[in-house]
């Protein structure tokens, strides 16, 4: 933390860019002496939704020098858009902790229900997709699944075509419980036996929530099972004034 404070010195560009980069990306790119790499590498990889193996190897390969260096631009661009086919997605790469949900400007002066959350997501349906990240379609709402013995709703389906899989969605307006990841990881089982098609990855859970909680994650089956993630989502970013401080940490 001490040299990313001292190798970005305008906070308000670091800021912009954690809204869409994880703590991964941020440490990758303190790494790179040239300022104006640095800067391109923040941008580029919060706007292209570069994942942390993408920058890695972008960093590695010197992308920034040769670009800026060939009167031909597009060879280089074209090698660095091949290099990422031999890149296996990882679903790492695609969940964002934290979300910003700044758009739905969610009042702060009152709560609000689950419900009401999903509903706003809903209306605001475009702009959480672009936050969610890249590859992301919507598929339903409430989704019924049913066993032969319940009847189970989950909140939000989504399917990433990136990752070929579905990903379902639990929103929670409060701290996480282990019972909420229980009953992600159901979810999760569940929507694999009854919905998934032989051609689709793993599906995968993401929970959002206002808080998330280090000891649950070490303790449940988010240690253990890489197809389940929790969020903790900001209804709003933090004053300009206060550096927003950057993610899995």
């Amino acid at each position: 933390m001490r040299k990313c404070y001292l190798t970005f010195p305008e906070w308000k560009d670091l800021a912009h860019a954690c809204a869409k980069l994880e703590w991964s990306h941020i440490r990758t790119i303190t790494r790179v002496i040239d300022v104006n790499a640095r800067k391109y590498y923040l941008k580029e990889a919060a706007e292209q939704n570069w994942g942390v193996r993408q920058l890695e190897r972008n960093i590695n390969t010197l992308y920034y020098q040769r670009l800026v260096s060939s009167t031909n631009k597009q060879p280089v661009i074209d090698e660095m858009v091949e290099n990422i086919k031999d890149i296996k997605p990882d679903s790492r790469d695609f969940i964002r902790n934290p979300t910003v949900l700044e758009f739905l400007n969610i009042p702060t002066n009152r709560a609000y229900t689950e419900r009401q959350l999903e509903q706003l997501l809903i209306d605001n349906l475009q702009q959480f997709l672009l936050e969610l990240g890249k590859g992301f379609a919507f598929i339903a709402r409430q989704k019924h699944i049913r066993t032969e013995t319940s009847d189970f709703f989950i909140d939000l389906v989504f399917y990433n075509y990136i990752l070929k899989c579905f990903v379902i969605v639990g929103l929670k307006t409060e701290k996480i419980t282990h019972q909420d990841i229980g009953q992600l990881d159901m979810y999760v089982r569940m929507f694999d036996d009854l919905e998934r098609k032989e051609d689709d990855n793993p599906t995968i859970g993401l929970l959002l929530c206002t808080e998330t909680d280090r000891t649950i994650a070490k303790y449940s089956v988010l240690n253990e099972n890489k197809q389940l993630f929790a969020s903790k989502y900001l209804p709003y970013l933090p004053a300009r004034e206060r550096p927003r401080s950057c993610s899995n940490y």
